[in-house]
């Protein structure tokens, strides 16, 4: 692939919903193009969360370099501008080296404000307010933002209080819904945005297994490690899927025999809500992975990029 028309490489995209095979693609695709892997996970941020995660392995990390991971530790907040501006810096400097950026994950807002001018709304926190909102029961939060922002709701899980708190923080300094600021970060720097998917029962079957491995991989005891190294429980790394129904269940809110299944469950609704975020970019392209391997899609795929790659070069 030859740079665009401007010398600046275009951006490659990897979106989709969790468990569709993303990352293996991913790693396949640069080995071929010569590209280097930004990660768009809010969960992968975090340091210590690694099984949960499903971090690339080691193997796949010698073969191709991954970003924008493990930069925070566990028992610190990080936010969606603080993630745009590291990954800005990542993206020059995977350009500068000649390369090919190719951003993948399922994290809609943080792909979002990586490649967008703006989409981070300018609202500084109000530490008074937040107090106030947090005090209230989280299903009232939630309730109260679905009522004035329906949509970022549909974006934000009902036990993810922090960014409930956080829409219902802007919409009430701004007198603007949340979402008005992600629409504002359409996508503006050159990318081409593909989204892989599959079909729901397959999609489930991947979850569950997933799920599985997790729990036999230690799950509960990486968990285990975090709260006894001192992370808070209601620490924002251990929202991230997975990681919240441990901490239920170790601190006796959720049944032990009911782990599996609550956060399969969990994971197959989120996975809803990907779908819908990646349904409302008008230049997201779909490719269908069905049951088989997610490589099987590089023919396509490459197809694809390559003809993205010709359209921008003939400003078409």
């Amino acid at each position: 692939m030859r740079p665009s028309r401007a010398g600046v490489a275009p951006i490659l995209v990897l979106a989709g919903p969790t468990a569709v095979g993303k990352s293996e693609l991913a790693v396949a695709l640069c080995t071929e193009i010569g590209g280097e892997v930004l990660s768009a996970d809010s969960a992968a941020v975090y340091r210590g969360l690694e099984i949960g995660t499903a971090k690339p392995s080691p193997s796949e990390r010698a073969a191709v370099p991954h970003h924008l991971l493990d930069l925070r530790a566990p028992d610190e907040p990080f936010t969606a501008a603080e993630y745009r501006e590291v990954a800005r810096v990542s993206l020059a400097q995977v350009r500068a080296r000649g390369r090919i950026p190719v951003v993948v994950g399922g994290t809609g807002l943080y792909i979002r404000v990586a490649l967008a001018h703006s989409g981070v709304p300018p609202v500084p926190p109000d530490p008074r307010l937040r107090r106030e909102l947090e005090a209230r029961p989280p299903q009232h939060l939630y309730a109260e933002l679905l009522r004035v922002d329906p949509r970022a709701a549909a974006g934000i899980h009902p036990a993810n209080t922090r960014r409930v708190v956080r829409a219902l923080e802007v919409f009430l300094l701004s007198g603007r819904p949340i979402s008005e600021h992600w629409e504002e970060g359409r996508p503006r720097l050159p990318a081409c945005l593909l989204v892989i998917d599959r079909p729901q029962p397959v999609l489930r079957e991947r979850i569950a297994a997933r799920v599985a491995s997790m729990l036999r991989l230690g799950l509960v005891a990486e968990v285990e490690g975090l709260l006894v190294a001192g992370v808070s429980p209601r620490a924002q790394s251990l929202s991230a899927l997975g990681y919240r129904q441990v901490v239920q269940c170790l601190r006796g809110e959720a049944p032990a025999a009911d782990l599996e299944a609550s956060i399969v469950r969990a994971t197959v609704r989120y996975a809803r809500r990907q779908r819908s975020w990646f349904r409302s970019e008008p230049d997201a392209q779909w490719l269908d992975a069905g049951a088989g391997p997610a490589v099987a899609l590089l023919p396509q795929l490459r197809a694809l990029w390559s003809k993205w790659c010709r359209m921008r070069q003939l400003g078409t």
